[in-house]
């Protein structure tokens, strides 16, 4: 297995140089525009001064995150205190027994995903209202509760722990994406979290 993967990063090194002959490109300008497309490289030395095939063993795929994919320039910005919580009693006062167990005021189930429920102050922001909240991932709006007054939101989380470790409480900058028009179905946030373009960041969500 060692063997092939040498003869692989030797052929690859080869194509490598063959192209820096013929275009004039040095390899390392290749390699920075591979890492601005998503493809990166580690080493602990000056990328100019490594050989090639050191830099070719240590390449790495890297997947941009949603934080970095996200325009945040181009949607408002409303500044919040946001905390956590989850379907079980210490949050809603309800048991899994309960017939109305993880069901939102919307009339929808809460779902951390790529586009989760959270719960907010609806004269604020209405129900179907999407928000890009950094260090979450985009919210909808699906549940209101007593104590989600004015800039306040609630974001949910599967476990008391993901609240605490995850998330805890923060006053920080959301996003406005889409103002919402006061309802929220299941199909709909379905349709949202099977978007294809969106499928790259689900390994964060799982």
């Amino acid at each position: 297995m060692l063997r092939r993967f040498s003869i692989l990063v030797l052929v690859i090194a080869a194509l490598l140089t063959t192209y820096q002959a013929i275009s004039g490109v040095p390899i390392s300008d290749l390699i920075r525009s591979l890492y601005k497309q998503g493809v990166v490289l580690y080493h602990d030395r000056g990328m100019d001064t490594v050989h090639p095939h050191t830099q070719l063993a240590t390449l790495e795929i890297h997947k941009p995150t949603l934080e970095q994919k996200f325009a945040k320039s181009h949607y408002p910005v409303h500044k919040v205190v946001a905390t956590g919580y989850t379907a079980g009693i210490e949050s809603t006062g309800k048991n899994p027994g309960h017939p109305e167990y993880g069901i939102t005021y919307s009339g929808v189930k809460v779902k951390r995903d790529l586009f989760s429920t959270i719960a907010a102050d609806l004269r604020i922001f209405p129900i179907g209202t999407i928000l890009f909240i950094p260090g979450y991932g985009y919210g909808v709006v699906a549940d209101k509760g007593g104590a989600i007054k004015g800039d306040h939101l609630d974001l949910y989380y599967e476990t008391v722990d993901d609240v605490y470790n995850k998330w805890g409480k923060k006053e920080l900058d959301v996003y406005i994406v889409k103002k919402g028009s006061g309802t929220l179905t299941e199909q709909e946030l379905v349709l949202l979290n099977e978007d294809k373009s969106m499928q790259v960041f689900r390994q964060y969500y799982e």
